[in-house]
């Protein structure tokens, strides 16, 4: 029987307009179209710093559109982290492409621009960073590379909403970006994504095959193959009510991010995530990163010894290079990525979500405390 956890790893915040806006949308009879898509697209644009923002039904269906109106096919190669989820990968494979694994660095745990670099062949057509766990990748060195190798760039800021590289908001530091509205996320309308952007002629096309690729001036005709990718208005309503108090929501989860930092700092072999001093970092979910010899305990110790005490947490991703359907290829290319597997094996992340008391946390915290006392 499924643990009841009394401290869940994630759950969403839906105290705000949530249900007005829904209502509103039914009343209206606007469950599929509606103005509440009009004005989460162009208000999140704007929070972005950036002219256009296309909603979709997913983050992963975000990735495989952008992929999708770059041309990306068959015989194509794609840079990517190997530490993401695998929707990353997945959407690369979803256009006939390549996804090409590289490491990460120490210092951000996303992708490491000489690791890019060195991976770059003829076959490369462009680049996805992941800014994970809420984190930016490092992105001026990045485009640099794209830039002499004439690559695109696609943001992957699943994790990352209203994160900020040196002072510039993730989703306009790249050709397009890509955004994730799960339940888990820090804003959400259970499911959800956004694309952002700034080329108009990209925008058409993927506002068209986002909508099975019909033709917007002619009425069911269909000039490419395209996918029912949309969001309903309903959910964009959900997305309104959460966008009007998402500095709320930031501060909320900034205490909570403040109350772990300084309550496991001084554990022996408890690490936290580092932080570069450019960073303005998305407060998705804590993340530690446990070292066995020291802590006395392994991670799946760790995580055992918390839900125990009916509390969620949960493991790093396993490196995507490794999982059945990419791991032939990156045999094939004997690939090593020592830092993503150094990582994945001892990384996990802790409770965070915007309703969760200082209480909760600091039982988090002295749960944990417990097994060192």
């Amino acid at each position: 029987m499924p643990i009841k956890y009394s401290i869940p790893l994630a759950s969403p915040d839906l105290t705000g307009n949530e249900l007005n806006y829904v209502s509103e949308a039914i009343r209206k009879n606007q469950l599929s179209f509606g103005s509440f898509i009009d004005r989460f697209e162009n208000e999140f644009a704007k929070l972005c710093g950036i002219n256009k923002a296309i909603v979709c039904a997913n983050g992963t269906c975000a990735l495989h559109l952008a992929l999708y109106s770059l041309r990306v096919g068959p015989g194509d190669e794609v840079i990517v982290p190997s530490f993401t989820y695998v929707a990353t990968a997945n959407a690369v494979r979803y256009c006939g492409a390549e996804p090409v694994f590289v490491d990460v660095d120490e210092e951000t745990w996303c992708l490491d621009p000489e690791c890019v670099e060195k991976a770059i062949t003829p076959r490369t057509k462009g680049i996805i960073p992941v800014h994970l766990f809420g984190h930016p990748a490092d992105m001026d060195p990045i485009n640099r590379i794209a830039q002499i190798y004439n690559l695109w760039v696609v943001e992957d800021a699943a994790e990352a909403i209203f994160a900020e590289y040196k002072g510039r908001p993730v989703g306009s530091l790249g050709t397009i970006g890509t955004f994730s509205f799960h339940s888990a996320k820090v804003i959400t309308s259970g499911e959800g994504g956004a694309i952002t952007l700034d080329d108009e002629k990209l925008e058409s096309f993927i506002r068209m095959v986002c909508s099975h690729g019909m033709d917007a001036q002619r009425r069911f005709f269909f000039p490419v193959v395209g996918f029912n990718y949309r969001l309903t208005n309903m959910s964009a309503g959900l997305l309104c009510a959460q966008l009007e108090r998402h500095e709320t929501i930031l501060s909320k989860r900034n205490k909570i991010f403040e109350i772990y930092s300084e309550g496991l700092k001084n554990i022996p072999g408890i690490s936290r995530r580092p932080v570069m001093p450019w960073a303005k970092v998305s407060p998705w979910l804590f993340s530690i990163v446990v070292d066995t010899k020291k802590f006395g305990y392994s991670r799946e110790e760790l995580i055992q010894h918390l839900a125990e005490e009916k509390i969620e947490s949960r493991p790093f991703f396993i490196p995507v290079h490794s999982l059945p359907a990419f791991r032939e290829t990156a045999v094939r290319r004997k690939i090593q990525l020592p830092i993503t597997d150094c990582l994945c094996s001892a990384g996990m992340n802790l409770p965070t979500y915007n309703t969760m008391t200082t209480d909760e946390v600091k039982r988090v915290v002295k749960v944990i405390k417990s097994l060192v006392a």
